[in-house]
């Protein structure tokens, strides 16, 4: 089990902006986009300068897929593997150093 602090993006304007131009963000940090009615979800890394792990979550809260070190300000669609509950996205590589994987539970 493992604990992170992360921001929720609730609003479609939060959503569409999730982590755009952050230069820097702490380990266990991250952001969480909930999705309701969860839905097939597709991400990109546009104005995004870090790597992201984007972990796919389905409406059972467990994980889907994990797109691991999406690269930086890529347009190129990131598809969930079924249908999304939540997204949630945490520093390129910080997924596989901590184990995490699919059918994983993620709580929030």
């Amino acid at each position: 089990r493992h604990a992170f602090r992360v921001e929720v993006a609730k609003t479609s304007a939060e959503q569409a902006r999730g982590l755009m131009f952050r230069a820097a963000m702490g380990a266990d940090e991250g952001m969480i986009f909930p999705m309701s009615p969860p839905r097939q979800a597709s991400f990109w890394m546009r104005n995004t300068v870090i790597p992201l792990d984007i972990i796919f979550v389905g409406p059972d809260r467990r994980i889907l897929n994990i797109a691991a070190n999406a690269v930086p300000y890529s347009e190129a669609p990131i598809p969930s593997e079924g249908l999304a509950g939540a997204v949630l996205e945490l520093n390129g590589g910080r997924a596989a150093e901590l184990g995490i994987a699919p059918g994983d539970t993620v709580e929030w």
